[in-house]
């Protein structure tokens, strides 16, 4: 079953979130699970969403890549952990 995870990141801005992107993401694509990947300006900061095709692989992203390099600092990146908002998708519909 999908899983999708929101991050909410207050006060972050476009430059943190392309310093981070590039530290996570360094081939420019996804990684392994992940089918969707959006991100923005949110009224407070920045907001990122992702879809993983499975709790694992979002698990297997965080645990393995994610948490690492936040946790080794990125520089220009995010300065503190985001807000997180996680669920198993009930619904999806593509154009």
């Amino acid at each position: 079953m999908a899983y999708a995870v929101i991050h909410q990141f207050p006060g972050g801005t476009r430059d943190q979130y392309a310093a981070s992107i590039a530290a996570v993401h360094p081939d420019g694509g996804l990684p392994a699970g992940q089918v969707s990947h959006i991100a923005g300006p949110s009224a407070d900061g920045w907001v990122i969403v992702a879809v993983h095709d499975s709790k694992e692989s979002w698990e297997q992203f965080r645990d393995g890549v994610l948490m690492p390099k936040m946790a080794a600092g990125i520089t220009g990146g995010f300065t503190s952990p985001p807000q997180e908002t996680t669920f198993a998708v009930d619904n999806s519909v593509s154009a």
